[in-house]
């Protein structure tokens, strides 16, 4: 007897809705442009700069911004740092054009050590300043901010 699942992962049935998209896109893109170089940051960092689209439930936002984040990232124009962006484990996330971007960062200076990762306390960038947070309509995350824990 074959059995079939029923379950749908909800990754894939959640999405930004097409009126949030181009802000929420807009507003990931801006702050990436900040990144300098030889530094990184990561989805989910980015992501906690960010207020939650109107048109979103605050419960899925905070579930799938990092990967909002990503999807941002892959569709960015080209004046963009996007080799910049990073995953939380410090690691180039497997995709088309993980090659280059390694190729990218190590230009700049950034150091992957044997297990493919960048120590973020050493090359993490410590984000945009609160004022320009504040001035720009982003969100000031609690504490020091969104500063990135080392991996060695």
């Amino acid at each position: 007897m074959t059995r079939t699942r029923s379950w749908r992962c909800p990754i894939a049935e959640i999405s930004l809705p097409p009126g949030a998209r181009a802000a929420f896109f807009q507003a990931v893109w801006s702050i990436a442009r900040l990144i300098p170089p030889g530094r990184v940051s990561t989805y989910g960092q980015i992501a906690l700069y960010l207020p939650c689209p109107e048109s979103v439930k605050e419960m899925d936002f905070l579930a799938f911004r990092a990967r909002w984040v990503g999807e941002a990232m892959a569709a960015c124009p080209s004046d963009v740092p996007w080799q910049r962006v990073i995953n939380s484990q410090g690691k180039i996330s497997q995709r088309p054009g993980a090659a280059q971007q390694r190729t990218l960062l190590e230009a700049e200076g950034i150091v992957f050590n044997d297990r493919a990762q960048v120590d973020l306390k050493r090359f993490g960038w410590n984000g945009p300043s609160p004022a320009w947070l504040k001035a720009n309509g982003f969100v000031i995350p609690p504490g020091e901010g969104a500063s990135q824990p080392g991996l060695f």
